[in-house]
């Protein structure tokens, strides 16, 4: 393998490598963004739950009235 032959196969490992740097960067950004809409639903549903506490002071071991 001639030095030309082995400038060509490194270019070629560089291109690869630059592709394959974009697609993970890509999907890492893809997932930050799933991320943060996650933890915003989190927030939302934990508010949820806390102002549905506050309104329903019914104890957790009370019998249904049928009993």
């Amino acid at each position: 393998m001639d030095s030309e032959e082995r400038f060509v196969n490194i270019e070629l490992k560089l291109v690869h490598q630059e592709d394959l740097v974009e697609a993970l960067n890509q999907r890492v950004y893809e997932q930050q963004k799933q991320i943060d809409m996650l933890e915003d639903l989190v927030r939302a549903l934990a508010e949820r739950v806390r102002t549905s506490s506050l309104t329903n002071q019914t104890p957790l071991n009370e019998r249904p009235p049928h009993y």
